[in-house]
């Protein structure tokens, strides 16, 4: 029954996310670009604004440049550096009243996916005042006049949740709740690389394939989007293949680190117009039941998926491996296919994500097969999986990790 309800409402995710309004923030790019918050508050018009990070950026002194930014232009700041990496409706509180004590016309997110996250939440509930923090976290949050503005700052490459309209925050019962905030008001965006060379490697990898991921998956969707947006899901994915590698290697490699900040822009992007699919389905899943980051569960759940869909979206997995040179034009689609998924698992190989093997046990299948089909009809797959093909590619994923 499940699988009949997927199949009829398959294309719905993606005709829902086109009626929703998208922010359109003006980009600064480049080592070092953080400074120029202030020049952006002050064209903006904001008297006073609230720098929201969290404590290990706080502690790293990563805020400075921006304070130091904010009083050359004459713009008040407020500081709250209480964001957790799984925030709650505890600190969204403490935020909303932090940015209304201190009379906030805007929101400075300077962190990665928690504080972005944790910052749409704020930003809303300022102008929803009269509503409780805990009612904020719907599926459909409408915001009619707008959030509270928010300059965006993030210190990771991976999720671009300095552009999506999605956060995740944890409910009063310990669960993770997604809410779509409509009417969100990102009027910048700051991709810094300065911010990211000091991240450690394992966070550079996980957050990298995650980015990679959302490129991937943006490419094969079911929802049709125009070209410009079709050609940033690939360049998101194109960005990662070249970069990661050199990172790896070269860790100080600024113009790297630049690139990968503008492949996971693109990857918020992907998430924006075309959504997520399976990939992501398999990782929160997975990831949720067995304590896995979810760079991490990304990573493993990757090849296996794209390998399932290969059959139905070939044609684009070998326009894409083109796009990024992985195959002469001569190459048969198939050929170009087999190129692109070989390099993909190569970059996997790459970041050495650790061992695994054996941690999916399938005694966990039929639950793990439920939340994988419950949470897949929120995006856009280019194919339904059946509970057999879900439990095929689990199968997999045990395979991948014990050769």
């Amino acid at each position: 029954m499940l699988y009949i309800l997927r199949t009829l409402i398959r294309r719905l995710p993606g005709v829902v996310i086109k009626a929703v309004p998208l922010p359109e923030p003006k980009t600064e790019e480049g080592f070092g670009t953080r400074v120029k918050v202030g020049e952006i508050c002050r064209n903006n018009g904001f008297k006073r604004v609230l720098l929201v990070t969290d404590k290990t950026i706080f502690s790293l002194g990563l805020h400075e440049k921006i304070i130091e930014s904010l009083k050359e232009c004459g713009v008040d700041y407020s500081v709250f550096a209480d964001i957790s990496s799984e925030p709650n409706l505890t600190i969204i509180d403490g935020g909303i009243s932090k940015a209304t004590d201190c009379n906030a016309d805007a929101v400075v997110a300077l962190g990665g996916g928690a504080v972005m996250d944790s910052c749409k939440m704020i930003a809303a509930g300022v102008r929803l005042k009269k509503q409780k923090s805990k009612s904020l976290l719907r599926k459909f949050l409408l915001v009619p006049k707008k959030t509270l503005p928010i300059i965006a700052i993030p210190t990771t490459s991976g999720t671009g949740a300095e552009i999506t309209v999605g956060a995740v925050v944890t409910n009063q019962k310990g669960s993770k709740t997604a809410t779509v905030v409509v009417g969100l008001d990102v009027r910048g965006v700051i991709l810094d690389s300065e911010l990211t060379v000091k991240a450690p490697s394992k966070i550079t990898c996980a957050c990298g394939i995650d980015a990679l991921s959302h490129g991937l998956e943006g490419v094969v969707a079911s929802v049709r989007v125009p070209a410009e947006d079709m050609k940033k899901s690939m360049e998101c994915v194109k960005l990662v293949l070249q970069n990661l590698p050199i990172i790896i290697n070269e860790p100080q490699n600024v113009e790297a680190r630049q690139n990968m900040c503008l492949a996971a822009h693109y990857g918020g992007n992907a998430i924006n117009k075309q959504l997520a699919g399976y990939v992501h389905a398999f990782a929160h899943s997975i990831g949720a039941k067995y304590h896995i980051p979810h760079g991490n569960a990304i990573a493993l759940a990757l090849l296996p998926v794209m390998s399932m869909q290969k059959s139905k979206c070939q044609k684009r997995l070998a326009e894409l491996s083109r796009y990024c040179g992985l195959a002469d034009e001569s190459a048969s689609d198939a050929e170009c296919c087999d190129k692109l998924l070989v390099s993909i698992g190569e970059l996997i190989d790459l970041c050495g994500f650790a061992d695994t093997k054996g941690i999916i046990k399938q005694s966990d299948y039929k639950s793990l097969a439920r939340a994988i089909a419950w949470d897949s009809i929120n995006y856009s797959p280019p194919v339904v999986m059946s509970n057999r093909q879900i439990y095929s590619v689990l199968d997999e994923i045990n395979r991948k990790r014990e050769e």
